[in-house]
């Protein structure tokens, strides 16, 4: 059977998962994340392969690229991708990659842009599936009155990356509002 190269990865935001198939970045999720099973079991049987440990030269790029945009030098990536899910996932991923760096979009805006403006719950969902996390930009989506909502890595990991971008596009109060919550 083929292989997912997959990798640790500790970063200053918490530890990801960094898997590659065929020289491809398949994998690069929050490795605690809740829908941890779900995602890698959809990678898994979409690919046709399974995860073993190791690395791979895609993996090492990865890695120092991310390395980078944690240190604030690096706004984009050019790792190869491998999108793994539905047709309907992978063109909200592929809007999600249109996101620039330092922005950030609502749910309504991201499912207008997907073409389907009645189907936000679905587009939450895509959203919400994404295995590429970072590479494919999902800490950028917000809610429609500008809170944090929804994050594979957590709200305060949501909070931090949208400050390392310097997309404080909502208010101080709601950052304050989360921290008391947390």
């Amino acid at each position: 059977m083929p292989s997912i190269q997959l990798h640790p990865f500790p970063t200053p935001y918490g530890e990801l998962l960094l898997g590659s198939f065929e020289e491809e970045l398949c994998v690069c999720d929050w490795r605690y994340r809740r829908m941890r099973d779900a995602v890698d079991a959809r990678v898994q049987r979409g690919l046709g392969a399974e995860y073993v440990d190791g690395t791979s030269t895609v993996i090492e790029r990865a890695m120092e690229q991310l390395n980078a945009y944690f240190g604030g030098e690096r706004t984009t990536f050019d790792v190869p991708l491998r999108l793994v899910g539905t047709d309907f996932q992978q063109r909200v991923w592929q809007a999600l990659q249109a996101v620039p760096h330092g922005t950030t979009l609502t749910y309504a805006q991201l499912t207008a842009q997907v073409g389907e403006a009645t189907a936000i719950r679905a587009v939450a969902s895509a959203n919400g599936a994404n295995a590429l996390s970072l590479f494919v930009p999902c800490h950028r989506i917000i809610g429609s009155a500008g809170e944090l909502v929804g994050y594979a890595g957590g709200l305060p990991v949501k909070k931090r990356l949208l400050q390392l971008e310097g997309a404080l596009a909502f208010e101080e109060d709601l950052f304050s509002a989360l921290d008391r919550s947390e």
